[in-house]
């Protein structure tokens, strides 16, 4: 156990210096990226709100597809594309549903407002 007393530890290096001018000109930037972002923000608004002439946001569908505004339907064919049966349909025939429908007149046959319902397929 005896011997010489182990070395004291080395001193730590000193602390680097860092130059202020980097760190003034990323401030200098960034202040000029964010004015310049703001502008043309500013810009592009101006000129969104001007080409829509002051009316207000219309609701877009989830798939971003547009859809017609909804009427009065008064021509409804059960084919492949059909959707809603209207009331109208449904007052005619009784029935509620497009494979009701087809089951009984056929697959391709239209209904008409104001007209009489089609013979049922025989």
């Amino acid at each position: 156990m005896g011997g010489p007393p182990p070395p004291p530890p080395a001193p730590p290096p000193p602390p680097a210096r860092r130059a202020r001018r980097p760190k003034r000109a990323s401030a200098a930037i960034a202040r000029a990226v964010a004015e310049m972002a703001a502008s043309r923000l500013e810009a592009e608004l101006e000129a969104e709100v001007a080409r829509k002439g002051g009316r207000g946001r219309r609701r877009r569908s989830v798939n971003g597809a547009s859809s017609r505004p909804r009427g009065e339907i008064t021509r409804w064919a059960a084919d492949r594309r059909a959707r809603r049966v209207p009331n109208f349909v449904i007052d005619m025939t009784g029935l509620k549903t497009k494979k009701q429908i087809v089951a009984k007149f056929g697959d391709g046959v239209v209904f008409e407002k104001g007209k009489p319902a089609p013979k049922p397929k025989a």
